[in-house]
């Protein structure tokens, strides 16, 4: 199984270095190592001084890097609903440039990057696979994405398969645009079922996420609202990189300020993340481009640790033998987290995310007792026995 490592972090804090440098030294470490970008502003190429194609390619000794040809990729994974979509349009009177335009959803790249990644991890060629995904939002959002999918999926395609079933041949009469057929249907559940594998593989025991954040105020506000997040998805973090950070020997007094600052911050950080492993990368007299330059700031930033261990950090989600739930929630405010009972569903927002939790059989038929959050974990409790326990 490969040892997947996620690399995100707000815009402009050097995510993309560090996911290189890092994919850098486990090559050089002897391990078959991948690279990756789920972010449209691809730049990885950029940083480790090479030219990339569409395809994984070596580009250094047990090292490759692939840019994902979106198109391609778009071709062979969204192919048939893609051109359902553009039929319809075409039905409704749109030209075919116009048609191609807005069958081009938004978060579809991002998504194909994903779906490539699994087919990737499937192989079984890579001991070390790197992402480097988009910024915060943005990758919050795509890993958001496969539960929430799988969520409406389950509920409303069956009840639209019967639908189009018996309306199918009035739609077509009536509003005189194509309806869906099985293979198209068949299609939106592949990219369903590929997009829960891929959920499988950034939430198992092999994959963990890296925050990469500079030691300033807004970025560790931004940062510690990231950890919170990623819990409530069910991603596991497993340490955080301050970037940039200044040198304090020989600072003329314009960068001692800068130093005293970052200094505040960096306690702050240590503070915030406990007990995760805070890496400190110090700001460089030039800007890493290309392997060497990596490695060196794959050697700063670990030093002799091993970065591609396991995780040793607990999944987010866990079910004790006695039925209690306890989701990490670390960082979160109590003001900012809200529960509710919905059916056979557990519904958790945390500030401005929600997850829908589908509670197991054992769990579903028993009322809430209680709740709780301490220590950065909601605990719910369940009464012993519900109604229909018997």
């Amino acid at each position: 199984m490969s040892r997947v490592l996620l690399f995100t972090g707000k815009g402009g804090v050097g995510k993309t270095t560090v996911a290189a440098a890092t994919a850098t030294l486990a090559a050089r470490s002897g391990l078959k190592t991948l690279v990756v970008s789920t972010d449209t502003a691809h730049s990885l190429a950029d940083a480790l001084g090479v030219r990339a194609g569409g395809e994984p390619t070596e580009i250094a000794p047990g090292l490759s890097l692939h840019q994902v040809d979106t198109q391609r990729a778009l071709e062979r994974q969204w192919g048939e609903l893609r051109d359902y979509a553009r039929g319809v349009f075409a039905d409704l009177g749109l030209d075919e440039v116009t048609a191609e335009e807005i069958t081009v959803l938004p978060g579809a790249e991002e998504i194909i990057a994903l779906l490539e990644l699994r087919e990737q991890a499937r192989t079984g060629l890579w001991d070390v696979i790197v992402i480097d995904c988009a910024p915060t939002a943005e990758t919050l959002r795509l890993l958001a994405l496969p539960e929430a999918l799988d969520w409406h999926v389950n509920r409303l395609l069956p009840i639209g398969r019967r639908l189009l079933s018996t309306l199918s041949p009035l739609v077509r009469r009536l509003a005189q645009v194509s309806v869906p057929e099985d293979h198209v249907i068949g299609a939106g559940e592949r990219l369903h079922r590929g997009l829960m594998e891929v959920r499988e593989l950034l939430t198992g025991p092999g994959a963990s996420v890296r925050l990469v954040l500079t030691p300033e105020a807004v970025v560790l506000a931004e940062a510690r609202r990231t950890l919170t997040s990623l819990s409530l998805y069910g991603y596991r973090v497993d340490s955080v990189i301050a970037n940039r950070v200044f040198p304090s020997e020989g600072a003329d007094p314009w960068r001692q300020k800068w130093v005293r600052a970052q200094a505040r911050h960096l306690a702050e950080v240590e503070e915030s993340f406990a007990p995760l492993p805070v890496r400190v990368v110090p700001y460089l007299e030039a800007e890493p481009v290309g392997l060497d330059a990596l490695a060196a700031v794959a050697e700063a930033m670990y030093g002799e640790d091993d970065p591609f261990a396991p995780p040793s950090v607990d999944p987010p989600l866990r079910i004790t033998a006695d039925g209690e739930l306890i989701l990490a929630l670390p960082l979160a405010d109590k003001d900012e987290v809200d529960l509710m009972r919905k059916g056979d569903e557990l519904i958790v927002n945390a500030g401005s995310y929600r997850r829908v939790l589908a509670l197991p059989v054992a769990l579903a038929r028993r009322p809430v007792r209680d709740a709780a959050l301490r220590d950065g974990f909601l605990r719910v409790r369940f009464e012993s026995g519900g109604p229909d326990d018997r």
